[in-house]
């Protein structure tokens, strides 16, 4: 299946909010493009001039990749607690990224030094959890966070953990991302 047909998807479901219209025909989608109906786990994120401006999506498949991607995709733009929802001005300046993620997979681990032998920056995305508390970074996350110590404390912070977390030896779970992005609308 053609990455546009997951990013046009994600925009539709954007803007079937924006002009509350609905306008997905879920029918026609799943003939033409049988795996929408796999379960998958997605994220969707948006960002805006390369800033974070929404990112909800599922760590373990548990509906259809057509579902999946357009109640994240919704979710994203109007349910992140992190901003107030999208407006359509901000919608035609944001960039729309999809992310197929693999099933996530448990890490054994020692100590912090055994731990960073087994992650791959740059191609793993992390689970970090504790005490009913988690945390996920996607792969993409290292980008900004480059340094093991530093990708982790944020991770730690991400979860209400602290800093520290990988002091506590919490659970950590890795996973893989396919993703797809698009351009904004409008420059």
């Amino acid at each position: 299946m053609a990455e546009s047909v997951l990013l046009k998807l994600a925009r539709e479901s954007i803007e079937e909010v924006l002009e509350a219209r609905n306008t997905i025909d879920r029918d026609a989608l799943l003939r033409e493009h049988p795996l929408l109906g796999e379960k998958m786990a997605t994220f969707v994120t948006l960002t805006i001039g390369g800033e974070l401006r929404g990112c909800i999506g599922s760590l373990v498949a548990h509906r259809t990749l057509l579902e999946d991607i357009i109640h994240n995709a919704k979710a994203a733009a109007f349910q992140d607690p992190r901003f107030s929802p999208l407006t359509t001005s901000e919608y035609l300046h944001a960039a729309v990224e999809v992310s197929l993620l693999t099933p996530p997979e448990a890490v054994e681990y020692r100590d912090s030094a055994d731990l960073k032998t087994k992650i791959r920056p740059g191609s793993d995305g992390v689970i970090l959890a504790l005490g009913g508390r988690q945390a996920t970074f996607l792969p993409q996350v290292w980008e900004q966070l480059p340094e093991f110590e530093t990708f982790f404390a944020h991770l730690g912070l991400k979860a209400g953990i602290g800093a520290d977390a990988l002091q506590h030896h919490p659970e950590i779970f890795t996973y893989q991302v396919e993703k797809a992005k698009d351009a904004p609308i409008l420059k």
